[in-house]
């Protein structure tokens, strides 16, 4: 187990090294963030219509589905478009390049066919899943939460599959889980431990940021000096979800470059390998 969090924490390292070589590659989480919160209000009206609807006692019908099936999708395009430029710029850096957000951007472009169909493929599992939760009892639920986590594992590599292959949803669906299953087994050790690793800086962020804004109300600062550091706490918190999320593309890249090509690039090779557990 101590391990498994040492090869995580090192990971976390050698993906800091590729993004303080590339630093812009933070400007993917946070184009991806701004066009969420875009997407999100536009939908405010009529997901509130549905959800209204739901209240009153009434049905979401054919029309709120449809409304809520197209937010999902939009949604998940938003991400992988995002993120497809983001793994693609990690595969240049990987491969000794000097990649540049214009590179990232193109190469999501260039793969946009694919992820429309992935999207549309993701958003009709997404719809699938809630609605099902919806409907489950208790067992019902934890079920389709596994269910839930198999879909994540299996999809772990599409995205670099979909940019450097150009296939469809279901041949990048299938790539991803053959490469997964067959390089690093079924214990994916080395995300967990990376999503371990922002959990607790995000608890410890917390213990300290929080206690601070709550001080600087109870001594009754300046009502400027509270909202400064309002802002700096929120501004925390998104530090940690751009650099979660840029690392974790980051670690991705590599992971498919290192079970295509069985070379790690900027990556300690045996490192990688011991990401994940491989099958007795």
């Amino acid at each position: 187990m101590f391990e498994k969090l040492n090869n995580s924490w090192d990971l976390a390292k050698a993906s800091a090294n590729v993004l303080l070589a590339d630093k812009e590659l933070l400007l993917f989480p946070v184009f991806s963030g701004i066009a969420l919160i875009i997407v999100t209000v536009s939908f405010l009206v009529p997901l509130g219509a549905a959800g209204l609807a739901r209240e009153s006692g009434g049905s979401i019908g054919i029309a709120g589905y449809a409304v809520l099936f197209l937010f999902y999708f939009v949604w998940y395009f938003v991400i992988l478009f995002f993120n497809s430029g983001l793994v693609g710029a990690a595969l240049i850096r990987l491969d000794g390049g000097d990649p540049t957000v214009s590179d990232g951007l193109r190469i999501a472009r260039d793969h946009l066919g694919p992820i429309i169909q992935y999207a549309l493929v993701a958003a009709t599992v997404g719809m699938i899943l809630r609605v099902l939760k919806e409907r489950a009892g208790i067992v019902g639920k934890l079920l389709l939460a596994l269910g839930g986590l198999a879909w994540n594992l299996a999809t772990f590599l599409v995205v670099p599959v979909l940019i450097t292959k150009g296939v469809g949803p279901i041949e990048a669906i299938k790539e991803s889980a053959g490469l997964l299953r067959r390089t690093w087994g079924e214990q994916l050790a080395g995300s967990v431990g990376m999503g371990f690793f922002f959990g607790i800086v995000s608890v410890v962020y917390t213990l300290v940021a929080i206690p601070i804004l709550v001080l600087a109300a109870i001594i009754k600062l300046p009502l400027v000096v509270i909202l400064l550091v309002a802002v700096l706490v929120v501004a925390g918190y998104l530090l940690i979800v751009l650099l979660s999320s840029a690392l974790s593309g980051i670690y991705a890249a590599a992971l498919y470059r290192f079970a295509t090509t069985g070379q790690s690039g900027m990556f300690d090779q045996h490192l990688l390998a011991n990401a994940f557990q491989s099958r007795n």
